[in-house]
C-alpha cells in the first residue's frame, strides 16, 4: 500500500473546497501559522492529479470540504484511505447533516475536524484561534495507517441476541436491565476516537457494565456521534443527560461542552452533567469522569484510555488506579495518535497496554474478576 512518509519539519498541506474564497483565506491562515500550502484545488479530482505531480512529493495533511461537486468529500475520502492512507482534516458546516457527515468522514478515517458557521464565515476563515492551524498540525503526527487497517467489524447484533462470553454470567430476565450494575467502565478518547470507540464497542455484548464515556467533541456532535452508535452497537447509547441511570448494556456519552461525572443515588449510579472551566483545556474533561469514577465506584471500575492528543485522563486514570480499579492504556501501534495513553503509562496510571483487537476481551475479563483492593499510596 503507498503511504506517505511521516512530516519531517514544515508540515506540506493541501487544500480542497469548491469555494475560491474559502480556499484563498484557509490558505493565508495556514501559511501565517507557520504550514505551507502546496497545492489548492476546487474539487477532488483535479485535486488528486496536482497531488500526485507536486515536486516535493504528496503532502502530509490534506484539508477536505464535504460538499463538493464531481465528488464529494466522503467518497474522495473512502478513495484516499485505499490507494493512499493520508491524514484528513474535514471542513463541514455546523449543521445536523454535516454533524451526521462529519462523523461518518471520521469514521471513515479523517483524522479530525473543523466547523464552519454558515452565517459570518467571513470572520471565521480569517480567525486565528479557529482551530484549523492546530488541528493540522495534530493531523500530520497521526497514525492513518492504524485507522485504515483497523477492520470494519461484523454486522451489528440485534439487541437481546449478542452472544456472551464465557467470562461473563449469563444475563437475567429483562427486568435486570433496570438494577444498578456493580461494576462501571469508564473511557475516554479523543483524536481517532471515533473510529476507535465504533471498533471496541461493536464488540461488546448488552451484558456489559454500563459505560460512561468522554470523546473531546463539541456540542451537536455528542447527540448525532450517540445517535450513529446506538444503530450500529448492540449496547444501547445515548448522550447523558443529567440524573440518567447507568445500567448493565447502557452506553452514556458525554455532552459536547459540559463535563460528564459519576455519582451514586442511594444504590444506583447515575450521571451528572454540569457547565464549568475548561480542564485540559477539554470540556469534557476525561479527567473529570475518571476522578469521579474513582470517588465513587472506586474498586469496582475499570478504566480505559485510548487514542488521543494530549495528556486528559492521564491523572485521573492514576486515581482510578489508586482507588482499586482496573485500568488499561490503549497501546501505540493501534492508535492513531499515542499521546494521551503514552501520558497515562509515563506516569504509572495503566496495570496494562492492550492493543485495540484486544481491549474487548480485556475489557469483560476485568468485570469478571473479584474486586481488588485499592492500592497503597
Amino acid at each position: 500500500m503507498d503511504t506517505p512518509s511521516r512530516p519531517a519539519g514544515r508540515v506540506r498541506a493541501a487544500l480542497i473546497d469548491d469555494s475560491a474564497i474559502v480556499r484563498k483565506h484557509l490558505a493565508e491562515l495556514l501559511v501565517r501559522g507557520g504550514i505551507e500550502v502546496v497545492c489548492t484545488a476546487q474539487d477532488p479530482l483535479f485535486a488528486w492529479d496536482k497531488m500526485a505531480s507536486l515536486a516535493g512529493g504528496w503532502p502530509d495533511v490534506i484539508v477536505l470540504d464535504v460538499e463538493m461537486p464531481r465528488m464529494d468529500g466522503l467518497t474522495f475520502l473512502h478513495k484516499l484511505m485505499v490507494e493512499r492512507p493520508t491524514p484528513v482534516v474535514m471542513c463541514s458546516t455546523l449543521t445536523e447533516a454535516g454533524c451526521a457527515t462529519t462523523l461518518q468522514a471520521l469514521a471513515a478515517g479523517a483524522v479530525s475536524f473543523v466547523t464552519k458557521p454558515k452565517l459570518g464565515l467571513r470572520d471565521f476563515l480569517e480567525d486565528r484561534s479557529n482551530g484549523l492551524v492546530d488541528a493540522v498540525r495534530a493531523a500530520a503526527r497521526a497514525n492513518v495507517r492504524a485507522a485504515v487497517a483497523r477492520p470494519a467489524g461484523p454486522a451489528p447484533l440485534a439487541r437481546g441476541t449478542a452472544a456472551l462470553p464465557a467470562a461473563l454470567p449469563p444475563a437475567g430476565p429483562a427486568t435486570a436491565m433496570a438494577e444498578t450494575t456493580d461494576r462501571v467502565i469508564a473511557i475516554g478518547s479523543s483524536t481517532g476516537g471515533v473510529q476507535t470507540l465504533e471498533a471496541l464497542l461493536r464488540e461488546l455484548p448488552r451484558t456489559t457494565p454500563g459505560i460512561m464515556i468522554v470523546q473531546h467533541m463539541p456540542e451537536r456532535f455528542t447527540q448525532a456521534f450517540a445517535a450513529r452508535l446506538n444503530q450500529l452497537v448492540p449496547m444501547e447509547v445515548k448522550e447523558a443527560a443529567h440524573g440518567d441511570r447507568l445500567v448493565t448494556g447502557r452506553v452514556l456519552i458525554a455532552p459536547g461542552g459540559r463535563h460528564l461525572r459519576l455519582k451514586r443515588s442511594g444504590a444506583h449510579y447515575v450521571a451528572e452533567v454540569s457547565d464549568g472551566p475548561l480542564v485540559n483545556r477539554h470540556k469534557p474533561s476525561v479527567d473529570v469522569l475518571f476522578r469521579s469514577v474513582a470517588e465513587c465506584a472506586g474498586a469496582n471500575a475499570i478504566g480505559a484510555l485510548l487514542t488521543g492528543m494530549g495528556d486528559d485522563g492521564a491523572r485521573g486514570l492514576l486515581e482510578m488506579r489508586r482507588a482499586g480499579a482496573r485500568t488499561a492504556a490503549q497501546d501505540e501501534a493501534s492508535c492513531v495518535v499515542f499521546g494521551m495513553p503514552a501520558a497515562a503509562v509515563n506516569i504509572g496510571a495503566a496495570d496494562d497496554v492492550v492493543s485495540l483487537a484486544g481491549l474487548p476481551r480485556w475489557l469483560l475479563d476485568r468485570a469478571a474478576e473479584r474486586v481488588r483492593a485499592p492500592a497503597a499510596g
